[in-house]
Order: structure tokens, then C-alpha cells, then sequence
């Protein structure tokens, strides 16, 4: 096969570049290795800045009678006091709140807007394994699928193949990793609508829970690495864990019927010194694993996906191949916004999470909940850092 640009990954930074690129005239194919996008306990947080980016490409009224849930403000209860942690109903964009909504349902909405264009095309169960080079600058792509091997050559290979990037890997690209403060459980329990549980509940552990409408998808934390221990100490103890956090679930934890229905998130937050080499662009997670702090990973990603649209994109409609200075463009852009907003999940938050199994959050509150209580405008001002992002990113013309 032959495109201007192979996208490596279907996930939100492969299927918006994707669908931005073609957008433009690009010729693309999008290389995802599953069948489909239903995998449960993925990144389900659509932030304001994504939001808005759907809105200026005239799709949110669409986009909106998907499924979703809307939360306008974060708020934290901590030792049974709650505490408004950000809230985004100042900012001056359509949609000012967070919407949860099953990250499949994102993926299915933008590849069918993808679809739309000429010069699209989305490969399902395509695995690349490797990449294909000339005189050292990577020239495609050798992926596995049903129908047997396939390569790809392009002008343009983005890695969007997440954390665990299979391109980035095979690129020799290494990225240089930050020790997380935590892991993540998630699990699911019945929703009944007169629930009240808090989004974020500290205590020993942490509880997210989040109102998927028939049922809550809660997210445990835990210490990085501790979750062995946990599984020694046995199910009925992770049980009492959880409605200690959340006394009105208490009646139905017992659906946890064992570790298989506890999905465990080892938290790995990394990033490239250097995103791309010779014919080779490495955005989202590829190039910046995030934590799952402030659910702000799929929103970067999508950034990257516009800033890179933006930038290379035009150079590509014009039959141009991309050099290494116009990739170096995106990762300018794109790498101090990654970088400050690692450093706020990894040092900010670090004390909203347990340092041990037997720690008690509610102990070592972060100082910065004092001041949320004291100034209510820092409320406003981290709605804005957590909805919108550092150097938030606008669809070109």
C-alpha cells in the first residue's frame, strides 16, 4: 500500500490526526490492531479543550447525543470535608465542563467523520511489527493482519500506539521515565439513581467513582507496586477497602466476585527526549505517557494530533515530504506543555495518593487545598490548566 502519511495506532491522537490530515486532502491509513475500539477502562474524560475543538469543526450538537455524562467542577472529599478542586464554568469556550463518555464511542464518532473523506482509509487488525527504512530515514511500515502481511509506504509514519509504543521501540527512540506515586484498580459496581458517592474520595486508598448511568466505574489507587500485597491480604479486605471509601455502595461490593473483574493499571508516566527521526513522528502517549492525574492524557494526545495536522499537514496536501526540522516544529510546540503538565501530576498531587497500603490520605492533605478554601479564584484558574491545558491548540482553516 502507499500514503502520504501512515498513522500507527487508532486511538484519539491516530484517529484526530487521521481524520485532520485527510481533512487537508492527506492521502492516510490509520493502522489499528484491533478489530474494534470496545475495551472497557480506557481514558473516558473529554475535557473543554477537546470539546471546543469538536465544536470548530462543526460536529458538537452531533457529538453531544452520544451518551455522556457531565461534571462542570471537580470536587474532592477529603476527612468528610469536600473541596472544590477546579471548576470550569468561566471559561469562555461552548462546552464548559469535562463529559464522560466511553472512549469508543469518541473513536467510532471521529473515524466515521474520517470516513467521510476520500483520501481515508482505517485498517483494522493490523499489528505493525516493524518499520520499514531507506538509507536511515523510515520510509513505512510492515504490519500482520487477517489477510496476511501488509506493507505500507509512506512519505510520513506517525507512532500514536500508545505507552507501550511498539514504533517508538522499533525507532530506537528511548524514553526517559518518572517514578508515579501510584497504580490504579478499576472495576465497575450497580449505579442506583438515588446514589450519592463523592467523584474523588480520599482515606486509606483513594476512590474515583464516575456515573456511567447504570452503573459506576470506580478507580481504586493504590501505591505503585503494591498490588500484590493487596491481593494477599484477600478479596474481602479490597472489599471493606472500598465501602469504608464509599458507604453507599457497601451493599453491592460484593460484585467484586474476584480479582479477574479488578482491571490493574500500572501507571507509567514517561517521555521522549526526542519525538521523532528521519520520516518519523511519535505523538500522545507514544511520546508522553501521562498519568491518569486530572484525566488530562487523552486530551494531550488529541493537541498533539492538531498541532501536528496544523503544522505538517499542509506541507503533505502540497505532495512535500516532511524533514526532520518541520517534525521538530511539532515537538516545540507540543513538549513544554507535556512537560509542565507531568510535573504538576508527579509533584502537585503526589500526597492525594497513599504512600503505603496502611496510609490514611486524609493525613497529608497537598497545601494547595488550603488555598483552594482560602481563594476561590485558584478554583478558576486550575479549571483552566486542567480543562484547557497549557498551550491549548485550534483546528487551521
Amino acid at each position: 500500500m502507499r500514503a502520504q502519511c501512515c498513522v500507527v495506532g487508532g486511538g484519539p491522537a491516530g484517529m484526530m490526526a487521521g481524520l485532520l490530515l485527510a481533512r487537508q486532502g492527506v492521502e492516510v491509513i490509520v493502522l489499528e490492531k484491533h478489530a474494534d475500539f470496545l475495551r472497557d477502562f480506557r481514558g473516558d474524560t473529554v475535557h473543554p479543550s477537546t470539546l471546543q475543538l469538536i465544536a470548530e469543526l462543526g460536529w458538537i450538537e452531533e457529538f453531544l447525543d452520544l451518551p455522556h455524562t457531565k461534571m462542570p467542577q471537580v470536587t474532592v472529599n477529603m476527612g468528610g470535608r469536600d473541596v472544590t478542586f477546579a471548576d470550569f464554568s468561566r471559561l469562555n469556550v461552548r462546552c464548559p465542563y469535562i463529559a464522560f463518555m466511553p472512549q469508543w464511542d469518541v473513536l467510532d464518532f471521529l473515524a466515521g467523520k474520517a470516513a467521510a473523506y476520500p483520501s481515508f482509509r482505517l485498517l483494522r487488525r493490523a499489528q505493525v511489527t516493524q518499520l520499514l527504512t531507506d538509507q536511515g530515514r523510515v520510509t513505512g511500515v510492515l504490519a500482520d493482519t487477517a489477510d496476511g502481511p501488509v506493507e505500507v509506504r509512506a512519505d510520513l509514519v506517525i507512532g500514536a500506539d500508545g505507552r507501550h509504543s511498539t514504533v517508538r521501540a522499533r525507532a530506537g527512540l528511548a524514553p526517559v521515565s518518572t517514578s508515579p506515586p501510584m497504580d490504579v484498580l478499576w472495576f465497575r459496581l450497580p449505579r442506583r439513581p438515588q446514589d450519592q458517592v463523592p467523584f474523588f474520595q480520599g482515606g486509606k486508598g483513594a476512590l474515583i467513582s464516575i456515573d456511567r448511568g447504570d452503573f459506576w466505574q470506580i478507580a481504586y489507587t493504590i501505591p505503585a507496586a503494591a498490588f500484590e500485597e493487596l491481593k494477599t491480604a484477600g478479596l474481602p479486605a479490597f472489599r471493606d477497602r472500598v465501602a469504608h471509601l464509599a458507604p453507599a455502595l457497601r451493599d453491592r461490593v460484593e460484585e467484586i466476585h474476584d480479582w479477574e473483574a479488578v482491571h490493574h493499571l500500572s501507571v507509567r508516566v514517561d517521555r521522549l527526549p526526542r519525538w521523532h527521526r528521519s520520516g518519523l513522528l511519535c505523538i500522545g502517549d507514544a511520546a508522553h505517557a501521562m498519568s491518569p492525574a486530572g484525566g488530562v492524557g487523552i486530551n494531550l494526545a488529541v493537541q498533539d494530533a492538531v498541532a501536528t495536522a496544523n503544522l505538517v499537514g499542509p506541507l503533505l496536501a502540497r505532495g512535500g515530504t516532511p524533514q526532520d526540522a518541520d517534525l521538530d516544529r511539532v515537538q516545540s510546540r507540543r513538549d513544554r506543555a507535556a512537560r509542565i503538565t507531568q510535573a504538576f501530576q508527579l509533584r502537585i498531587l503526589r500526597d492525594l495518593y497513599p504512600k503505603d497500603l496502611g496510609d490514611d490520605t486524609t493525613r497529608h492533605v497537598p497545601p494547595i487545598f488550603t488555598a483552594f478554601r482560602t481563594l476561590p479564584p485558584l478554583r478558576h484558574l486550575l479549571g483552566r490548566f486542567i480543562g484547557m491545558g497549557v498551550r491549548p491548540e485550534h483546528i487551521a482553516a
